[in-house]
């Protein structure tokens, strides 16, 4: 490990949950970056051992590992020389709230890897304004399972007249631990919504599983809601959106076949437990669904799809956009959010989604020169 400075005033990006699967990967993206970083978490040893063993090249790295308190207080004295925070402690309707106050506290931009709807929307509704009179930005839920199929959306409504977007998300792989353990938070403490005529409409929580069409594949995939995703959210005061409904998941039909029971299950199980006996409930059967970090992705396996169908009363646009190792383009995204902030000024302040914040095409562009996407496979109707 390099050898720590006097302070953190060189190292203006802090990635917060730097132990967890998606926080190393983040870090990796950094170094390759060469942006000095903090990693932090609540366990200073674990971090330590995880940036030594799973960061390739770390011993090239300009970093400093640090063990935090999760209070506003503490958190708001480790941000006070950083430029950026990179959240990736979740569940983030739990644990996101001292983080974003500690940011605000502290004259941080602010981003995340959040998948919870409802954690995108007290970011908008409690703290987003907050965050723009500050001049800061505050950016949940960078990561491919939404940056990336909002990077499509956003090539589809190049063309004028189409307010409607039909959003499909899919990948290879299964979901890490902390992954697993947000779905069964978030379908046990909220709704998924989509947005119709501008207004947020709540799922049919018993829906089910939904079959799609995916693009380049003659089975049908079956999808989820998938906490209702954060393109509602994103969309909902854009001028030319006025519908958005997105759907999810694996293209392993099996393990997605088995989600809605899970799920089902977990919820009869603790419908009457306190909220911290629910929550140590769900993190158990979390661990039963999956209790090992999953490997370092392989892009024959680890393929990701995103599919957005554009629409407007006289006019269609389809994007498709075909990737591998979605973990990896989440860490890219992130660590390419910290370059620009450091740098820069965002395209937006306060509440933003990545394309508001930083560009859609430069996203794209990101991801494509790492080898994460391909071309954008962009068909039009006029």
């Amino acid at each position: 490990m390099s050898t720590p400075s006097p302070a953190h005033a060189a190292r203006r990006v802090v990635v917060y949950g730097a132990s967890g699967y998606t926080g190393r990967l983040v870090c990796e993206f950094l170094r390759q970056f060469r942006i000095p970083f903090v990693a932090a978490g609540r366990d200073k040893a674990k971090v330590d051992e995880s940036m030594r063993t799973h960061v390739p090249g770390i011993e090239t790295a300009d970093f400093e590992v640090v063990q935090v308190e999760h209070t506003v207080e503490a958190l708001t004295s480790l941000f006070e020389d950083a430029d950026v925070v990179l959240n990736t402690v979740g569940p983030f309707s739990d644990l996101g709230p001292e983080v974003v106050q500690a940011c605000l506290a502290a004259g941080a931009h602010y981003t995340d890897t959040t998948g919870e709807q409802d954690w995108l929307i007290t970011c908008d509704e409690q703290y987003g304004a907050k965050f723009a009179d500050a001049g800061l930005l505050l950016a949940p839920g960078i990561a491919q399972m939404y940056t990336t199929g909002e990077i499509a959306a956003q090539l589809c409504l190049e063309t004028p007249g189409l307010d409607t977007l039909d959003i499909a998300v899919f990948w290879g792989g299964s979901p890490t631990i902390a992954s697993t353990r947000t779905i069964l938070v978030n379908a046990a403490t909220s709704a998924a919504h989509y947005l119709e005529q501008n207004e947020y409409v709540p799922f049919d929580p018993g829906q089910g599983l939904v079959p799609l069409v995916v693009p380049g594949q003659h089975e049908l995939a079956q999808s989820l809601p998938w906490g209702g995703t954060s393109h509602p959210v994103w969309f909902r005061r854009d001028p030319r959106v006025a519908n958005v409904k997105a759907q999810g998941g694996v293209f392993n039909a099996a393990l997605m076949h088995g989600v809605p029971q899970i799920v089902a299950q977990a919820l009869e199980a603790t419908k009457d437990m306190t909220p911290e006996d629910r929550d140590a409930a769900l993190t158990a059967t979390a661990r039963q669904v999956m209790n090992v970090m999953p490997p370092r992705e392989n892009p024959r396996v680890n393929k990701s799809l995103d599919s957005v169908h554009a629409s407007g009363p006289l006019g269609r646009a389809h994007c498709v956009i075909h990737g591998n190792s979605n973990y990896q383009q989440t860490g890219l995204l992130q660590a390419f959010a910290a370059h620009w902030l450091i740098q820069q000024p965002p395209k937006r302040i306060g509440f933003a989604s990545g394309c508001q914040a930083f560009g859609h095409h430069e996203l794209l562009g990101i991801l494509r020169s790492f080898g994460l996407v391909s071309k954008p496979v962009l068909t039009v109707q006029d």
